[in-house]
Parts: C-alpha cells; sequence; structure tokens
C-alpha cells in the first residue's frame, strides 16, 4: 500500500521544524559572536553524511495539548556518526532552542544516547552549550542532572568521555563535564563556574571578575579543571578529532596502533646534542619528546597546568603511547601537589583503555616548601605512586638525568612496576642530589681540607661514582640498561612491541583506595 502524500509531506514538515533548531535569526545571532549552532557542530565533528540522528521528534510538551510551547528536538541534538571512519556517540546542547536549558526529556535524550554509547561501547562526546536547568520543570531538571551525573560515573573507565564547553556551563551543569575524561573549552563565548560573579559578591562580598574564574584561560592554568584552551568551535572540534583518533573505543579494545612489518632502529645522534653541556643547565624535554616520537606529532594535555610536568599522546613506531615527563625548565622538574594530580590522573586514564606508558625521569625530588607540605605534597604524591603501581598496561621508563629520592620511584622505577627501565650515561640514581649528600656525608672532611672546594669537587666525582651512577643501579638489577641516549627511539619502539601481549592478574577486589 502506498503511503498517502499527506504524511510524507508532515514528515518533511516535522524534520525542518527540527533542522531549523530556534530560527534562522537567532542562529544568525550565534554566527555574529564567532559561534555556530548545535547542529553545524556535529557537521564539523563527523565525516560527512555519517552522522545518524536519534530523539529529532522528542519534545518535553508531548501529551501536553496543543497550547504547550513547542521545542525543537527539546534542546539537545543526539546520535551516533563516524570520526575518521570510526563510530562515535554524541549530544549538543541547542542554545538557540530556549537556551539550551536543561529538563526532564533533554536530560532523557541525553542519558539514552550515553546508554546507547556504554551498549554499544562507543565514544561520547558532549558539547554543552546551556542556561543551565529549566526552573519552570523544579525537581525534574535537579532529578535530569542527577541521572546524567550517574552515567558519566557508571561509563567511567569504560568508554572515553569527551565535552566541549562551548557556551554557558554554570552551576550543576559545570558538574557533567568534570566527571569526564577530557574537557575542551573555547577561549570566546565559553564560561564554566559553579557560582557566578553576582553570587559570590552577594554571599562574601568578594569583587571576582569573571575572567579570574570562569574563563578558559583560568581553568587552564590555575585551577587545571579543563585539558584543551580552543581558539574557536572549529578548533575545539579539530582537538576532539585529533584526540578521538588516539584512543579506542571502549576498554575492551587496544588503542589504534597503526604498527609497521619492520622498526626502525636508527642511531638519532641529535639526541646527544640536546644535552646541555653544564649538567645544571636545564635540558627542555619538549625537544627530546619531539625527537622521540612519530614525525615529532605529540598532542600534548593540559599545557597551561603544572607546566614542570609533561603529559600527552603520541606515536612511536605507529604505537600509541602516553607520555609522563618531568620538565626542569619549569621548577626544575620538581613534582609538587599540581603536577602530582596532573600526572595521576592522565595515568589512570592510560591504564583503563590499554594505552601503554612511557615515562621520562629528570627529577631533582619533591618540591619543598611550608605551602607544599601544608598543602598535602604527602598526600598527593601517593597519587602518583599508586597511579604508577596500579597501572597494568606496558610501562617503559627512561632516566634522562636526575631521579633522586621518593621522586624517583614516583616517577615508575622498576619497583613501582616498569617493564623496562634505561638510563642514559648522564643519569645519576640517588637517595638526594650529589651536593647536599657530600654536604651530609663529608661535612668534617671538606672543612678540614687545606682547600675546602677542592676537596668537595673531588668527593662530588666519588660520591657520583659510587652511590649514583647508572652502572651500580644496572649492576644492581634496578634498571634494564645503560643505553647511548640515540638509541633511545629504538629501544622503547622495539620495547613497546613485546609490551602489547603483556598480560597481569591481580588480587581480586571492588576497587582500590587511591589517597584522594
Amino acid at each position: 500500500m502506498a503511503i498517502r502524500k499527506e504524511l510524507l509531506e508532515e514528515l518533511k514538515r516535522r524534520r525542518e521544524e527540527a533542522l531549523a533548531c530556534g530560527g534562522r535569526d537567532k542562529i544568525e545571532k550565534r554566527h555574529q559572536k564567532g559561534q555556530l549552532c548545535a547542529r553545524e557542530r556535529i557537521d564539523i565533528l563527523f565525516d560527512d553524511d555519517s552522522f545518524q540522528e536519534s530523539g529529532m521528534h522528542v519534545d518535553h510538551a508531548a501529551g501536553d495539548g496543543a497550547e504547550a510551547k513547542r521545542m525543537p528536538g527539546d534542546g539537545v541534538i543526539t546520535g551516533i556518526g563516524n570520526v575518521d571512519g570510526r563510530p562515535v556517540a554524541t549530544f549538543s546542547q541547542d542554545f538557540t532552542v530556549s537556551g539550551g536549558a536543561l529538563g526532564r526529556m533533554h536530560a532523557k535524550k541525553i542519558c539514552d544516547m550515553m546508554d546507547s554509547a556504554g551498549r554499544l561501547g562507543l565514544p561520547i562526546v558532549a558539547i554543552n552549550d546551556s542556561g543551565g536547568a529549566r526552573i519552570q520543570e523544579g525537581v525534574n531538571s535537579l532529578s535530569g542532572y542527577g541521572q546524567v551525573f550517574f552515567r558519566n560515573v557508571e561509563f567511567s573507565g569504560v568508554i572515553p568521555q569527551i565535552a566541549v564547553i562551548a557556551g554557558p556551563c554554570a552551576g550543576g551543569a559545570a558538574y557533567s563535564p568534570a566527571l569526564m575524561d577530557f574537557l575542551i573549552m573555547t577561549r570566546k563565548g565559553a564560561q564554566m563556574f559553579i557560582c557566578g560573579p553576582d553570587v559570590i559578591k552577594a554571599s562574601t562580598g568578594q569583587e571576582a571578575p569573571i575572567d579570574q574564574f570562569g574563563s578558559a584561560q583560568a581553568h587552564a592554568s590555575v585551577s587545571g579543571n579543563i585539558h584543551f584552551i580552543a581558539e574557536d568551535d572549529q578548533d575545539a572540534l579539530a582537538i576532539t578529532r585529533k584526540l578521538l583518533s588516539y584512543l579506542p573505543l571502549n576498554n575492551m579494545q587496544d588503542p589504534p596502533h597503526v604498527i609497521p612489518a619492520t622498526l626502525q632502529s636508527e642511531l638519532d645522534e641529535g639526541m646527544c646534542e640536546l644535552l646541555p653541556e653544564d649538567s645544571r643547565h636545564s635540558l627542555d624535554v619538549m625537544q627530546v619528546i619531539h625527537r622521540l616520537v612519530d614525525g615529532g606529532d605529540f598532542l600534548e594535555v593540559q599545557k597551561e597546568f603544572a607546566k614542570n610536568l609533561v603529559i600527552g599522546f603520541a606515536r612511536i613506531e605507529g604505537m600509541v603511547i602516553g607520555i609522563v615527563a618531568n620538565q626542569p625548565t619549569v621548577k626544575a622538574g620538581t613534582l609538587d601537589i599540581d603536577s602530582s594530580d596532573k600526572g595521576a590522573r592522565f595515568i589512570r586514564f592510560c591504564n583503563a583503555f590499554n594505552i601503554p606508558l612511557v615515562t621520562l625521569v629528570d627529577v631533582p625530588g619533591f618540591m619543598p616548601g611550608l605551602a607544599q607540605e601544608r598543602g598535602g605534597i604527602i598526600r598527593h604524591g601517593a597519587k602518583m605512586l599508586f597511579a604508577y603501581a596500579a597501572a597494568t598496561v606496558p610501562k617503559i621508563t627512561v632516566i634522562l638525568r636526575k631521579a633522586y629520592g621518593g621522586a624517583y620511584l614516583a616517577m615508575c622505577s622498576k619497583d613501582m612496576g616498569a617493564d623496562f627501565v634505561f638510563a642514559w650515561p648522564t643519569a645519576e640514581i640517588a637517595v638526594m642530589g650529589a651536593e647536599g649528600a657530600v654536604k651530609v656525608l663529608y661535612k668534617k672532611e671538606i672543612e678540614s681540607a687545606a682547600d675546602p672546594k677542592a676537596k668537595e669537587q673531588e668527593l662530588l666525582k666519588t660520591y657520583r661514582d659510587k652511590f649514583a651512577s647508572p652502572y651500580q643501579a644496572a649492576e644492581t638489577g634496578m634498571i634494564t640498561d645503560v643505553i647511548d641516549p640515540g638509541e633511545t627511539r629504538g629501544k622503547v619502539a622495539l620495547s613497546l612491541r613485546y609490551g602489547l601481549t603483556k598480560r597481569v592478574t591481580r588480587p581480586p577486589k571492588k576497587h582500590g583506595l587511591i589517597p584522594l
């Protein structure tokens, strides 16, 4: 039986209404502000003609009669599409429809999509652009947020979750992104906070400009709440696509390795040239990373936060890796409260999604100081120890120069479960730095010498040879090998290849208790 013409016309009308979002005028206002609408963002995120929408006709007014205000799609677009040929689920809040405010059916669409993503094993990209809870729906809005938060937690470590903050994200709305794995925020047009300037002023009397706490720059560099700053919507979605290229679809899959049949192991003479002649001068670890990874292509995560530790994704001989590296050019590469939190969270993400870890070590210790001690450096530093010890993915460590005290352990020593540990000849592995140790151990001998400075230099060499040499660590089996810096890429690549078959069984338990 042929479908009646009027039925097809009704279907066409409803589709056009949904595709029009809040109307041409509202979309144009977005464009004037340099922002895209929800459907335009989806078009940029996904491969051409691959997006399959679900819930297009959902509306909070269903059953409330013809007089009820209609909201196309109830202010959020949900569906599945392909990113570089791999399926990804999404929801994109539509600010042109009632300010993208969340109500009962809006939340139901999001939850249904998250359930589908969990069931199908697909990453989810959440594009946040909402005025917050729909006040007129009362407790139903609060309930909707709770249902979304529950699913953020339920699927944590099961599917990658990426949040794009492309507009306002205030109050309870901020907690869903905070529960996700990576947050990308646009520099212009986006804000994220729990209490706005007016509430802060009324509650505390403080003047608090939004740029100081709710902007992308503030969240990237001060609070550490976000992982990437994007210049605009297009840039945010390009970062999202790049990030997805390193991630598996779910925790049951391996990352998207592209492994060649044979490994290249040529000596990289340029790696040696990166080392400063004076060991007291800083080594820029970014230069090491760019020589180590394929094509120098490194996606740094949380670039603006806790810069004394560098984290991010790359490939070595086609194998996806997560890199954790001390940055000696910032705070001498010490581990402090913020860098410990930054590193531990990244390590746990990589472990959850089967991404091997490569650790580059040049650390003089944990940051000293009253503020650090009172701030809980012991508790925060223990997160690094916990994260590495709990990780069962392949772990390769390269000690470039300094590796002192507890920070040596916190940067994934063999004792913390590293599968392969390599050291450059410049490495110093010891309880503490040579200068401090010599002054403690040989104080009287130096003071009584005819030439104290010469004696101190003599004892420094003796200490380094006897107590801090990488060969001493190699002799006791604490490192796998001492290598020429030029061999680093080849050694790490081979170790990664061997590590791909790694299997570890741990004692049965509900979960470990990381010192949060």
